[in-house]
Parts: structure tokens; sequence; C-alpha cells
């Protein structure tokens, strides 16, 4: 059962996330491991790769995906 839902929100985000090079994505909560984990395994199903995860200086988190020169910023809301 968690796997089915794991793949519904993993869906959706690839639904919702406009997914193009140097995206900057406010709207999600990147310090719900739920919302990572699902943004991390639908990147790599497209083949972008998790390159750097650090906090800014107003301590919003920061994931950074490549995929080969182009790269994706997600910034937390």
């Amino acid at each position: 059962m968690k796997k089915l839902q794991l793949l519904s929100v993993a869906a959706m985000l690839l639904f919702s996330v406009n997914i193009n090079a140097d995206t900057v994505n406010p709207n999600l909560n990147l310090f719900n491991p739920d919302v990572r984990k699902c943004l991390i395994e639908a990147s790599e199903s497209e083949g972008w790769k998790l390159e750097a995860v650090y906090t800014d200086t107003q301590d919003k988190l920061v994931m950074v995906f490549g995929k080969g020169t182009e790269t994706k910023t997600y910034i937390n809301k």
C-alpha cells in the first residue's frame, strides 16, 4: 500500500513540477522527507542526478540536479 501511495505522489510531482533547465520551484516543502524522496526518484527516472544539497543564507533547503550541461535548482518554499 505504501508503494502505491509513493507512486501516486511521484506521479503528482511529475505532473505538477515543470522540469526545465534552471527551474527554481519555491512551492515544494523540501524539509519533508517524503517530498525529497519523491523529487529525487522522479528526477532520476528522467535522467537527472542529484549534484548538491545545501541550505542557503536564509536557511532554505536547496537541491541541485544535473543532466549533462543542464541544471535544475529547487529551493524550499
